[in-house]
């Protein structure tokens, strides 16, 4: 009995020591974040072949080349040449580049969009979401600021993610990442906040634009399995099952 109770001691001691624990928030996803609105748009550079795109720049590059009138005679005629050879092969493709080249600012216009818009259904709500942490410069009233990305090396070792999938963080809590792509799910109000600065990083100086931002009450630090997150076992949970092995499986009251 003297065991048991000690067992329980312990049990009852973790319970009420202070483990992060998420307050009630809407669940989200990476791909909640952009607005689905943009998402779905006529882009007819995506439906080429590696080997168009590759002749598209070509005719892009030769063009440029003449109209700029340098070169020898030869080499002109060479690159006239090559230039109506690629732009044949195009049309007999079904590629028209002078079409192709207009739609040029109107795709670059919706990519960014795509990209950046940031889905209002969760403008000022409060949301649970996991990710990668790296550590930011604090803001100018000393609060902790971390920037969540949803893969690890984002900003680093890769490139920064679309800024509709970064969240600029402003953390309440006592935690803070001890190390670069810590894995964390954070529960906060989330805002369309549009933010625009550079940071050091692993690789040198990086910018990091992000659509959102994330008012952080709340913090739970993870592990990895592979790529997943994956939640880290509490001390609690690992003083019950501790308890139930050493009782057999009977739990302490009994």
């Amino acid at each position: 009995m003297r065991a048991l109770y000690g067992i329980a001691t312990v049990i009852a001691l973790a319970l009420t020591s202070p483990i992060a624990t998420a307050a009630p928030g809407v669940a989200l996803d990476w791909s909640d974040l952009p607005d689905p609105s943009v998402q779905t748009f006529e882009d007819p550079y995506r439906d080429l072949s590696p080997e168009q795109f590759d002749d598209v720049l070509f005719v892009v590059r030769m063009r440029s080349r003449l109209q700029q009138n340098v070169g020898t005679a030869v080499e002109r005629h060479e690159w006239q040449e090559l230039l109506t050879e690629t732009e044949d092969t195009l049309v007999k493709s079904g590629v028209n580049v002078d079409w192709l080249l207009d739609q040029r600012q109107v795709v670059t216009e919706r990519r960014k969009m795509a990209a950046t818009a940031g889905n209002q259904k969760f403008d000022g709500q409060t949301v649970t979401l996991a990710g990668f942490a790296i550590p930011a410069p604090a803001d100018a009233d000393g609060r902790p600021v971390v920037y969540l990305v949803p893969e690890r090396g984002m900003c680093s070792h890769m490139p920064p993610p679309p800024p509709n999938q970064m969240i600029r963080v402003r953390l309440n809590g006592d935690w803070t990442p001890s190390y670069f792509h810590e894995p964390v799910r954070l529960t906060g109000t989330l805002t369309i906040d549009p933010t625009d600065q550079s940071m050091m990083v692993v690789d040198g100086l990086m910018p990091m634009r992000a659509t959102f931002q994330l008012d952080a009450n709340n913090a739970e630090t993870l592990e990895t399995r592979g790529d997943r997150l994956e939640w880290t076992q509490s001390v609690a949970d690992r003083l019950r099952a501790a308890g139930n092995l050493k009782t057999g499986g009977v739990k302490t009251s009994e």
